[in-house]
């Protein structure tokens, strides 16, 4: 008797433990892939449930703007590139960055070589593809610096909205296109296309690269002291989560594919995607560089005449989570 009574209350605690799991809703920036494989390690590791989280993922895609997401009340936190965060600030969508766990820039133009594309100077009078969705912005602000327009004119650079895949390039309908360094890239050589034929431009290289995969929130949740504290255990094991995945990519890869739904993914391309990545998230514990944010702002400010923010933001990031999460 004594024995079904403990298994009774044993039972009724873990169940009200698992009811007392705090949920949590994360918006990605685009579908189920590497990119985010520290918030799939957190969860399949356990991280999420050590913090007292119950954490849904929700996947993007090509129709989804994670700004409109969460502000429609869709997503407690979104992941989301700095650009399109501070943009949309700008415009009364008051988004604050909290937790950075990408340091480094994976955004780059992939050229074909044969056009006689050498430097960025030999960009002007040619076509070239650029994602839109927020994901233009770098793109806009690093021709500014090289003072070429983007509307087609002589002297300038066409822009071929470019869909989420690389077939403007494949189909010669562009000279260059967007590519990341972790998944684009690799898409074209995957069709046969051999490195010595083509050219790359890191915006890391070329000094205009902006932040990219934070995490955001609504400024007025951060006065909530109960979301702060999900907030806190939420970066520290999402953090965690980045660290294994840097620690163990091709694990890391297979949690990722355990975690696509579409079957759309490759272990190949994946496992390929997490060594990229983790060449990205390597150098941050998830805490925002005041000199990055810098970089990204005045990268974002030198737009000409169509700057992609017109002032100096204000309250647009805090440590208030990082600084807890991380001590």
């Amino acid at each position: 008797m004594k024995t079904l009574l403990s298994a009774a209350v044993s039972a009724l605690a873990l169940a009200t433990t698992a009811q007392a799991a705090d949920e949590v809703t994360l918006q990605l920036k685009w579908v189920t892939q590497a990119q985010f494989a520290g918030y799939y390690v957190a969860a399949d590791q356990g991280f999420y449930e050590e913090e007292g989280l119950d954490v849904t993922i929700k996947p993007g895609g090509p129709d989804i703007a994670p700004p409109q997401i969460i502000a429609g009340g869709g997503a407690d936190v979104t992941v989301e590139w700095m650009p399109a965060a501070l943009a949309a600030r700008e415009k009364g969508l008051p988004l604050v960055n909290i937790a950075q766990p990408f340091k480094s820039s994976g955004m780059m133009l992939t050229c074909w070589k044969d056009t006689g594309i050498e430097s960025p100077e030999d960009l002007k009078d040619r076509t070239l593809g650029v994602w839109f969705f927020g994901n233009e912005f770098p793109f806009m602000s690093w021709m500014s610096s090289l003072g070429i327009p983007t509307d087609g004119s002589e002297g300038g650079v066409t822009v071929l909205k470019q869909g989420f895949n690389v077939d403007p390039l494949l189909q010669r309908q562009a000279d260059c296109i967007s590519t990341m360094t972790y998944n684009e890239y690799w898409q074209v050589i995957d069709a046969g296309v051999a490195p010595e034929e083509l050219i790359t431009f890191k915006y890391e290289d070329q000094g205009v690269a902006t932040l990219e995969d934070g995490l955001y929130v609504l400024e007025e949740s951060l006065s909530d002291p109960a979301f702060e504290d999900k907030m806190v255990r939420f970066v520290r094991a999402s953090m965690k989560g980045w660290k294994w995945a840097e620690e163990n990519p091709d694990d890391a890869a297979m949690i990722v594919l355990d975690n696509d739904e579409t079957g759309a993914q490759t272990e190949t391309h994946q496992k390929r995607m997490m060594g990229e990545i983790a060449k990205l998230t390597a150098g941050s514990n998830g805490a925002l560089d005041e000199a990055d944010y810098s970089r990204t702002v005045e990268t974002l400010l030198g737009g000409g005449s169509d700057p992609v923010i017109t002032m100096e933001p204000k309250g647009a990031w805090t440590h208030q989570i990082t600084d807890k999460a991380l001590n």
